[in-house]
């Protein structure tokens, strides 16, 4: 695949940059198993149950932070009760929207059955609870429906388009990603006529009333990319408790140390990081694609993306969100697990191809065409390994005075040149300095 070409690479200058570390004291959860097993065990959910009944134990695609840790623990709660758990896959059409290929992605995150204690059983098929009254069907996964309780362990945070007193998280996990594939198209297609609180509230009475939902098991995560928080919440008390758990991951959210951005180089993006591929909140872009939303920070002109993440197998949902990309992103996408996504997620634009260009130096110099008058050397740099992972990271020499001036920045080192290498192209990942 040909790339684009902005200028022979030895024509380039590129800014020099120094790595800095975000002072951040977020609280953590210092034991997740025996904190789940804690939380659980506050709902009295004995008292709910009779032994030898099964559990569905929804789990979905994020990589999320003590993910299997947490399954672990509330399998074995679950076990403890005399119960017969099973994880099921709750990811909507993620996987390429096949069971194998979900099964796949779980595994990844080291969810089998020989780590998490239990079963672990997928499948597309669903079968139809109702229609709400917006007119659509409602989906639910088959093997989840058949069974006697159902469970669902998330992340809650905000969602990277939508906006509303719930959105990722528990009930979103509920109704999309145990929806499986039919469920996710209907409901992103309902978007367009609907917004997702209307849908929500149609949609969750007729999904509680049907299925015995016994917990929902949300963690929280701080600025580190740590588990903040880990709470267990009955099945009846989830729709109004999980606004809380949303308002306090906001407070959490990692984000650019600086408000004013001309480019921001991101090493990977994937479905591990975001729904979206990277996350939009921590750049500005929530609801504002390929323009600097004035209201929001920070304010960034324009998001280059360099590479996708092991975890992601090939998903690039999310590089149509970016202004340009590095060839190689392109060339690495599974087309079909991308184009399902982005179908069923009614996302098209996250699946659209940027200009891009195959070596970095040349996508620097088409970066610098929107950093208004600075040349590229004076321009506002930050260049990360993903959204996630925002503690270090490298900047321009543009930053260096107001980051020595800030008591919740260190700088952690001088100004070097830009590290690119004779065919004008930087490290696969940011080195990190201090590290």
């Amino acid at each position: 695949m040909a790339g684009g070409h902005a200028g022979a690479v030895t024509d380039v200058v590129p800014p020099e940059v120094f790595w800095i570390r975000q002072q951040m004291t977020d609280p953590s959860v210092a034991d997740p198993a025996a904190r789940t097993h804690e939380t659980l065990a506050e709902l009295d959910l004995g008292a709910r149950v009779t032994p030898g009944q099964t559990v569905a134990v929804g789990v979905g695609s994020r990589g999320i932070t003590n993910l299997a840790t947490v399954v672990r623990a509330t399998v074995a709660h679950l076990r403890g009760l005399g119960l017969e758990p099973f994880v099921v896959p709750a990811m909507g059409s993620h996987g390429g929207g096949t069971a194998t290929g979900q099964e796949a992605v779980l595994a990844g995150y080291g969810i089998t059955e020989a780590e998490v204690g239990c079963p672990v059983r997928a499948t597309m098929e669903v079968v139809e609870l109702g229609r709400s009254e917006l007119g659509f069907p409602i989906w639910f996964d088959a093997l989840a429906a058949a069974a006697d309780h159902v469970v669902v362990i998330n992340r809650v945070k905000p969602h990277t388009h939508f906006e509303g007193e719930v959105e990722s998280g528990l009930a979103k996990m509920l109704l999309v990603g145990l929806g499986k594939g039919d469920g996710a198209s209907t409901y992103h297609r309902a978007v367009y006529d609907h917004e997702w609180p209307r849908i929500l509230a149609t949609v969750a009475p007729t999904v509680l009333a049907d299925v015995s939902l016994l917990a929902g098991v949300a963690l929280v995560e701080n600025a580190a990319d740590e588990t903040a928080r880990i709470e267990a919440l009955a099945g009846d008390e989830l729709l109004r408790r999980e606004p809380a758990l949303l308002a306090d991951a906001r407070e959490h959210l990692p984000r650019l140390p600086f408000d004013d951005v001309d480019i921001v180089l991101i090493d990977q993006i994937g479905k591990d990081i975001s729904g979206a591929g990277w996350d939009t909140n921590t750049l500005g872009r929530k609801g504002s694609m390929h323009e600097v939303d004035p209201k929001q920070r920070p304010r960034v002109r324009t998001i280059a993306v360099r590479g996708l993440t092991p975890g992601t197998k090939g998903n690039a949902m999310g590089v149509g969100l970016a202004e340009l990309c590095r060839t190689r992103v392109l060339e690495e996408m599974d087309r079909e697990a991308t184009w399902v996504n982005a179908l069923a997620s009614g996302d098209l634009p996250a699946a659209m191809a940027p200009m891009h260009y195959d070596t970095d130096l040349e996508l620097l110099a088409a970066c610098s065409t929107r950093s208004g008058l600075r040349d590229l050397p004076a321009a506002r740099l930050c260049w990360i390994r993903n959204t996630l992972d925002l503690g270090v990271l490298a900047c321009s020499t543009a930053f260096l005075d107001e980051a020595r001036q800030r008591s919740d920045l260190t700088v952690l080192s001088e100004p070097v040149p830009l590290p690119v290498d004779a065919a004008g192209n930087l490290p696969d990942l940011v080195p990190i300095a201090g590290d």
